[in-house]
């Protein structure tokens, strides 16, 4: 499964690109228009996500309705949409199967961890 991180090098470039074509950027690499208006984060679709994750559309169903992943929004068609922490939650819960851990270890580990985050 393939990781998605924005090494240091990678936010620079972005901040430099942005820079140039009249965008503003901070040091956390968002982007925002000239006028100060931020541009909307990415948005991936259950099917970019089985794309970029390399699982199948049921896992990430399966996760999802276990509560180990979350939706960031619905499209008015009914799609779910996930934001780019997605990948890291999807890298964890791999690293976590590796370690023989069960499920139900893995839902337990994630209700804390999101109890902690509030």
């Amino acid at each position: 499964m393939q990781t998605f991180e924005h090494s240091p090098e990678h936010r620079a470039s972005l901040s430099s690109a942005a820079q140039l074509v009249g965008f503003a950027s901070d040091a956390g690499g968002e982007v925002a228009l000239a006028g100060g208006r931020p541009i909307p984060p990415k948005l991936y679709r259950i099917g970019e996500v089985v794309d970029y994750s390399g699982l199948s559309r049921q896992t990430i169903h399966n996760y999802t309705t276990m509560g180990l992943l979350h939706e960031s929004r619905w499209t008015r068609g009914g799609h779910r949409l996930y934001d780019e922490s997605v990948f890291a939650r999807l890298d964890h819960i791999t690293r976590m199967k590796q370690l023989q851990k069960t499920m139900q270890e893995i839902r337990q580990f994630f209700a804390q961890a999101d109890t902690q985050a509030v």
